[in-house]
């Protein structure tokens, strides 16, 4: 059972095969509370295929207040947004390039972040007040089923405060967060590993803004059009 505060540990294979791990049957209760938590207002932790992140609905400008103020994290920064599917980034992004769709439909769900011209939806807090928005679809099942349980994005940063290290299993969350977070999924421990590769698409080429999980290279030839010379790759996040 998900647990209230206060109130596959497995290799990730970047690109569409994660697509085909469904929830397991032992957290879709937990998923369900956590969805209803989200659409009150509340603050969930859940396990990705990297770290245990933070989760709450990016239009609910009370509920991402929380969770800057609770990681210690300025408001210049923003946060990144998961999405439950591939097709959703056309609803985040005002304009997408051919090359940006095939970065999408070779490595999401998994490890790569794209930065994206934001839709003007978007508040500024989870930009950070600018016009671009970081988003990607995780290799993990439970922040997909809980973008679509809630029927939008939910923020995707690291559970944890600032500074420290991320917490790869509720345990850890407790520890740093306690009574802040609303709701904790027992998924287990989480991979942990290499960040999410974060690629800027806003400008004429692909711009590499954190060197991650999948190297520069498979971006870029992906990027280019030439996506049967990129192989999913197996690798710890």
């Amino acid at each position: 059972m998900p647990q209230r505060l206060g109130g596959r540990a497995a290799s990730h294979v970047a690109g569409p095969g994660m697509a085909r791990l469904a929830l397991p049957k032992h957290l879709s209760g937990q998923v369900q509370a956590a969805v209803e938590c989200l659409r009150s207002g509340g603050v969930v932790a859940f396990p990705t295929d990297t770290v245990y992140g933070l989760g709450v609905d990016f239009l609910s400008r009370q509920a991402v207040l929380r969770v800057l103020e609770m990681k210690g994290r300025p408001e210049h920064l923003g946060l990144p947004l998961l999405l439950a599917k591939v097709e959703a980034l056309e609803e985040v992004a005002a304009e997408l390039s051919e090359g940006a769709w095939r970065l999408a439909r070779a490595f999401w769900p998994g490890a790569l972040t794209l930065v994206v011209r934001r839709v003007p939806h978007i508040p500024d807090i989870i930009t950070g007040g600018r016009d671009t928005v970081a988003v990607r679809v995780p290799g993990h099942p439970v922040p997909r089923a809980l973008a679509r349980g809630l029927g939008r994005p939910i923020t995707g940063t690291s559970a944890n405060r600032s500074g420290q290290p991320p917490a790869r299993t509720a345990e850890e969350v407790r520890g740093q967060l306690g009574a802040w977070v609303d709701l904790v999924l027992t998924g287990g421990p989480v991979p942990g590993g290499r960040e999410s590769t974060i690629v800027d698409l806003t400008g004429p080429e692909p711009r590499l803004l954190r060197a991650g999980a999948i190297p520069l290279e498979d971006v870029l030839t992906a990027h280019d059009g030439h996506p049967g010379r990129v192989r999913p790759r197996r690798v710890s996040v």
